[in-house]
């Protein structure tokens, strides 16, 4: 019998490429995830790579559906990663059915993945006003304006919300208040995966994991 034709498969065959930048040995790997991602992000910065702090967050509703986006990372130390949102929003729904989230950093310009796991938390009203604060006049306003995920007729609608609220909260002094339904997560990782894109799909891929049992890091390679 024939092989089945996948449609459309020669011209997505011919997007494949080698990966042929360098490796990611035992050696390489730092102390830490925090190190290690810190080592990255500045690499993905020296790299050119557009948005390095651009990331992939896929969540699961109660029922077990996922749903995934790109948001932007806001903060990151020894506790976790922080980004913010509307906590109403589908994401924000989500979490609160489901505390538990995975990040993806897709540096494909330097043939480079990171992937993390972990729960997740609101970040503390204090620190998210603080953050809304240092947002750009424009970005506030919107983030009033808009009731995030929901349906909403045109985009006139989102534009009158927006201009009434130009008016309400004039620039300067720009005092525009956080809304109740906005703020930070983090997301505290238990596993932390360093990928690294290597010829004949051969890649190296190192894991950072927690143990529950006393909170202690280990790290082991992974299989292609």
């Amino acid at each position: 019998m024939p092989e089945p034709i996948v449609p459309d498969h020669q011209r997505l065959a011919a997007m494949r490429r080698s990966y042929e930048r360098g490796g990611l040995e035992e050696g390489d790997l730092a102390p830490t995830w925090r190190a290690m991602l810190d080592r990255w992000l500045d690499d993905a910065v020296a790299g050119g790579v557009r948005e390095p702090n651009a990331m992939v967050v896929a969540t699961a509703d109660a029922h077990g559906r996922p749903s995934v986006r790109t948001v932007l990372l806001k903060g990151l130390d020894d506790d976790g990663l922080t980004f913010f949102t509307n906590y109403e929003s589908a994401k924000g729904r989500d979490l609160a059915a489901n505390p538990y989230a995975s990040i993806l950093f897709p540096w494909h310009d330097l043939q480079r993945q990171v992937r993390l796991t972990g729960a997740v938390r609101k970040l503390d009203g204090a620190a998210s006003d603080a953050y809304f604060a240092s947002r750009p006049y424009g970005s506030r306003i919107g983030a009033l304006a808009s009731p995030q995920s929901e349906v909403v007729p045109d985009r006139g609608a989102l534009e009158m919300a927006r201009d009434a609220l130009l008016e309400q909260y004039p620039d300067p002094p720009g005092d525009v208040p956080r809304p109740d339904a906005w703020g930070g997560y983090v997301l505290a990782p238990d596993a932390v995966e360093f990928w690294q894109g290597r010829p004949d799909r051969l890649h190296d891929r190192h894991v950072y994991r927690c143990d529950d049992a006393d909170g202690t890091w280990s790290t082991a390679r992974l299989a292609p």
